[in-house]
Parts: C-alpha cells; sequence; structure tokens
C-alpha cells in the first residue's frame, strides 16, 4: 500500500488530537454551547451547553493534512473544495443558532442556496478541470460503466444536495455520523489506492481525522460536529463517489445514511396525510432511543452495519 495514505491517516488524526483540546476550550469560551429542542428526546436535555461546530477541527486537520498532497492534485483538491464549503454553509448555520441562541439556522431557502452554489461549482470542476466524464460505475456487474450523457449532471446535483443532507440527519447521537462515515472514508481511501486515485490521500486523512475526533464526540461528547462538521462530512462523501464514479454504491455503503432520511420522509408524508406517525420519532436513531437503546447500542449497530456494507461493496467492484 502507498505509505503516503498511511502518512495522511496518522498525520491527521495526530492533528485533530492535538488541536481538540484546544479548540473545544475556545468553544467553550465564546459560550458557542449547543441548543437542545424542548420537544427532542427528554435524555438529551442534558446535552445543552456542550460546546457545538467541532466539525471545524476534523476540518482543520483534514485540510492541513491534504496540502501535503496538494500539488498537482487535481481530485484532491476539487474533493477539499466541496468539503470545505460545505463545512462553511453549516458554519454559518450553526454561528447564528447559537450566536441568536434558536435551534434553526440559516433559512431554508438561504441553505439551499448556499448549498446549491457549491454543488454546482463542484461539477463544474469535475467536467473542466478533473475532465471527468459522465460514466458511473455500476456495482456487482464486474466493472461495467453506465453513460449518463446529459442526465449526468442533474443527476449529480440531485444526488450530491440529498446525501449531504442524509449525513446531515445521521448527525443526531453521540459520535453516530462519524463512526458510519470514518468507515465510509476507510472503504474510499482503500478504492482509491487501488484505481491509483489522487483522492486517496484525502480519504485516509478524513479517516484518521475522524478517528481523533471520536475520542472527543464518542458518548459522552464533550463536543458536536454541527452542521459545520455534518454538512463538510456530507460534502465529502459525495465529492468521493463522484471522484470515484461510485455514486451508486452509495445505496450499499451508505445504507444508514439512507434508512435515517427515508424515515424522515415516509413520518413526515404519512403524518401529513393521517397525523398518525409509523415511528416514534424520526429519524430512525430517535425512534430506536425511543424504544429505549442506549445511544452507544444506536451507535455500535449503526457501525457495524456499515462495516459489513462497505465490505459487500468492495466486492461490488
Amino acid at each position: 500500500m502507498d505509505k503516503n495514505i498511511l502518512y495522511a491517516a496518522v498525520i491527521a488524526f495526530l492533528l485533530n488530537t492535538i488541536l481538540s483540546p484546544y479548540i473545544i476550550q475556545e468553544l467553550i469560551k465564546l459560550k458557542l454551547g449547543q441548543n437542545v429542542r424542548q420537544d427532542g428526546l427528554e435524555t438529551h436535555l442534558k446535552k445543552a451547553g456542550t460546546p457545538s461546530m467541532g466539525g471545524i477541527i476534523f476540518l482543520i486537520s483534514t485540510a492541513l493534512t491534504s496540502c501535503l498532497f496538494f500539488k498537482d492534485n487535481k481530485e484532491l483538491q476539487s474533493i477539499l473544495f466541496i468539503t470545505m464549503g460545505y463545512g462553511i454553509v453549516g458554519f454559518l448555520d450553526d454561528y447564528i443558532k447559537v450566536a441568536k441562541k434558536r435551534s434553526e439556522g440559516l433559512t431554508p431557502i438561504q441553505k439551499l442556496l448556499g448549498q446549491l452554489g457549491v454543488t454546482i461549482i463542484f461539477a463544474y470542476l469535475l467536467a473542466y478541470y478533473v475532465g471527468l466524464d459522465t460514466n458511473i460505475l455500476i456495482p456487482f456487474t464486474d466493472g461495467k460503466f453506465l453513460d449518463l450523457g446529459p442526465l449526468y449532471y442533474p443527476f449529480l446535483v440531485f444526488a450530491v444536495l440529498g446525501l449531504v443532507n442524509a449525513v446531515n440527519l445521521t448527525d443526531g447521537v453521540d459520535g453516530l455520523a462519524g463512526s458510519v462515515t470514518v468507515l465510509v472514508a476507510t472503504f474510499f481511501a482503500a478504492v482509491a489506492w487501488g484505481f491509483n486515485s489522487g483522492s486517496a490521500p484525502i480519504a485516509a486523512a478524513m479517516a484518521g481525522s475522524l478517528l481523533g475526533f471520536l475520542l472527543f464526540n464518542s458518548y459522552p461528547a464533550k463536543v458536536f460536529m454541527g452542521d459545520t462538521g455534518s454538512l463538510a462530512l456530507g460534502g465529502f462523501v459525495s465529492a468521493m463517489a463522484f471522484i470515484l464514479k461510485m455514486p451508486l454504491f452509495i445505496l450499499i455503503i451508505g445504507i444508514i445514511y439512507i434508512i435515517e432520511t427515508l424515515s424522515v420522509i415516509i413520518q413526515v408524508s404519512y403524518f401529513k396525510k393521517t397525523h398518525k406517525r409509523v415511528f416514534r420519532m424520526a429519524p430512525y436513531h430517535h425512534h430506536l432511543e425511543k424504544g429505549g437503546w442506549e445511544e452507544t447500542k444506536v451507535v455500535s449497530v449503526f457501525a457495524i452495519i456499515t462495516a459489513i456494507m462497505c465490505l459487500i461493496g468492495l466486492m461490488a467492484i
């Protein structure tokens, strides 16, 4: 295996571990604490005041590590752009929440416009900077591709926006989004190495950064990633999937993101029609908590499912 991948993971892990205590203390000093919805789970009320916006930590460590492999690496540069771009949108959303002490930050239209802008620029980079074609790999076909032609870019925009917000929905339990995504990032690092892709170092760096972040974000969390982190992770996962021509593989390795999103869609749609609920609470991890599952059990089970699906994803290439 290329030692650069190992170096990237280790450097990012160490940077994140070193930076975390200092940044967490600064977040506490600035009183950038989490606002917890009063209509949410009672067990989560005790989390009010826990420093949020911790996604800054793994974004910094990932970005600094990626700079070591930045030169002439168009794939890495494009992935870093969308990751940081979505991180900035999330940061603005988080800052408004904590500054105004409310549960909602940017308005839905502001958030959509920000996300759409970042995604369109990423699509432009893929086409005219990286020079990627419109083929996508089909799982379980021994390497066959499907050429989407002119449908590729509308598909990209729809898929990226959907996946980013799916990852965002997954961030609702201590360590959940980080645990699931560190496995997805590891999958992409392995595949990128196998494909000899320039995206391998940033995938490894993200995996290392998240491992360091989980030391402080696992239950009981000392810091939350906030939308700063969850939107950035969504951007990263989306970018890796498209750079490697593997967006369809998200249906496999990103099964937790999909389950979480579907649970919300089903809950909202069914409630509008019948004024009854399918789940105790959505997203699905809250349904399980309402049913008596501890946060640690939710994270463990979801991580195990993701690990198994990543193995299946490797088999599907």
